[in-house]
């Protein structure tokens, strides 16, 4: 039970430009949404450093956004920008009751969050994501965080920031899906293979199109998609057409999110070749949507059903066609969206 001036404040790189905006982090939207939903009368604000890149404050699904636009300027624009949103959060500390702060990301955002929560002592989380578990995260060596401030977002993160950095994140939240209905019509899954994300070397998209090149010796009519877009793009559609996949591969460019959800209803198995992943939200999505999952990187230690992990290249083309013949279509949902948030609120009710 919330009082009314009791608020929650977030703190993230970007965020929404609108209710329209469901590209901009859609994980990190549909945990917000369904905070305010599970805390109707909880006060939630968003302080958005780099994205929108405009400064007039709106409300997004009952929910207070502070845009910065700080557009990821460096030197003096940068501490500017930090001294401007600890000022924003002192008038809402003045204006009612923070119960605490939560950090997307190890980042600038966590060292502002972790600056003003020891300032006033208030409870600070600050949830890794991924790339910031990586070793050379200079916010970690400046900020020197504690084991209970940190939250993984899977055991892959909790491990991986303790060798990097000596301190293991006490909390580890995965995340989850809203649950949307299965397509059951066999007839529409005309999609073979499926991948999506952004089109970077870190993604290894040059490794999905070998694959469906080692597939299309066996099935000729192989059809794949990858949604999204980047600065690979031109290389990736000019190896398909030195491997002449063309006609079997199709670059979408970026989808919006919803579209990409029904896309996912119409394919057999989703292909995620990243070769660094802190859990990997597109392939929870295609679980759900019914599809098979192949990935190098493997999130959880448990097993995740329909969730295949390869060493290689060879070892994905092989399970590919395995699964490929068998067609089997059945939805996963593993982790969902409001156990998230029950896990995430509780650290503030301790």
């Amino acid at each position: 039970m919330n009082r009314n001036d009791d608020t929650l404040v977030i703190l993230t790189p970007g965020f929404a430009e609108s209710e329209a905006d469901i590209n901009c982090l859609p994980m990190q939207q549909s945990l917000v949404r369904t905070i305010k939903q599970h805390h109707p009368s909880l006060k939630i604000v968003v302080l958005s450093f780099q994205y929108p890149y405009f400064k007039n404050e709106y409300n997004w699904h009952g929910i207070n956004v502070i845009p910065f636009a700080g557009r990821n300027k460096g030197g003096f624009a940068r501490l500017l920008l930090r001294r401007q949103v600890l000022q924003v959060l002192e008038k809402i500390n003045r204006s009612g009751q923070i119960i605490g702060l939560l950090s997307f990301w190890y980042n600038e955002c966590a060292w502002v969050g972790n600056k003003f929560a020891g300032r006033h002592g208030l409870k600070h989380y600050c949830w890794l994501l991924g790339q910031d578990a990586r070793e050379g995260n200079k916010h970690v060596k400046h900020i020197k965080p504690e084991g209970g401030e940190l939250i993984a977002l899977s055991d892959f993160i909790q491990d991986e920031f303790e060798r990097n950095y000596g301190i293991r994140p006490l909390h580890m939240i995965p995340p989850g899906v809203e649950t949307i209905p299965l397509n059951t019509d066999r007839n529409k899954r005309d999609i073979n293979i499926l991948g999506a994300g952004s089109l970077i070397p870190l993604k290894q998209y040059n490794v999905f199109i070998e694959v469906i090149a080692g597939l299309k010796e066996q099935r000729p009519d192989i059809r794949a998609f990858i949604a999204g877009d980047g600065p690979e793009r031109e290389k990736l559609q000019a190896l398909i057409s030195t491997y002449g996949l063309t006609g079997n591969i199709v670059l979408t460019g970026e989808l919006p999110h919803d579209e990409l959800l029904r896309v996912m209803q119409q394919t057999t198995i989703f292909i995620h070749p990243s070769s660094y992943e802190g859990f990997g939200m597109v392939c929870l999505e295609a679980l759900q949507a019914g599809a098979q999952v192949i990935s190098f990187c493997r999130p959880m230690k448990q097993s995740v059903d329909q969730w295949h992990i390869v060493a290689g290249k060879d070892e994905m083309i092989q399970k590919a066609k395995e699964l490929l013949k068998k067609e089997e279509y059945r939805q996963v949902v593993p982790f969902t969206i409001d156990d998230t948030v029950k896990k995430m609120m509780a650290l503030y009710n301790e």
